[in-house]
């Protein structure tokens, strides 16, 4: 029996609604540049692909289906970035959404080489 099946669904959906949680907080944020100059964009690029593979991947451990949890991290990423347009200071992208899905796509295909390799 898989772990997904083991764990209430209550349970295994409180890790991807925090990460959601800590994704809006930062998104509400002004100004998160760090001053490292031309480091800080693509730092911050690669965290966004970070965060929503690894959201990507928790929505996948909560729901057991990829294309659901695509579904839905692809969808909080276009809301994440409309709710961006909202704050001073910060804009919300579609290629913002392309780099959170490039992250989808990686976190997806690592995950499928695991199975396949099972």
């Amino acid at each position: 029996m898989r772990s997904y099946e083991v764990l209430p669904t209550l349970k295994r959906c409180i890790p991807p609604l925090a990460l959601m949680a800590i994704i809006f907080a930062l998104s509400a944020q002004p100004d998160l540049n760090s001053g490292l100059g031309g480091w800080d964009l693509v730092l911050r690029k690669l965290a966004h692909a970070f965060a929503f593979g690894l959201l990507w991947w928790l929505w996948l451990r909560a729901l057991g289906r990829p294309l659901a949890a695509a579904a839905i991290t692809l969808a909080y990423a276009a809301g994440d970035e409309w709710h961006q347009s909202f704050v001073d200071g910060r804009v919300g992208t579609p290629r913002d959404v392309a780099i959170d899905a490039v992250g989808i796509a990686l976190a997806a295909a690592l995950w499928r080489s695991r199975q396949v390799a099972r």
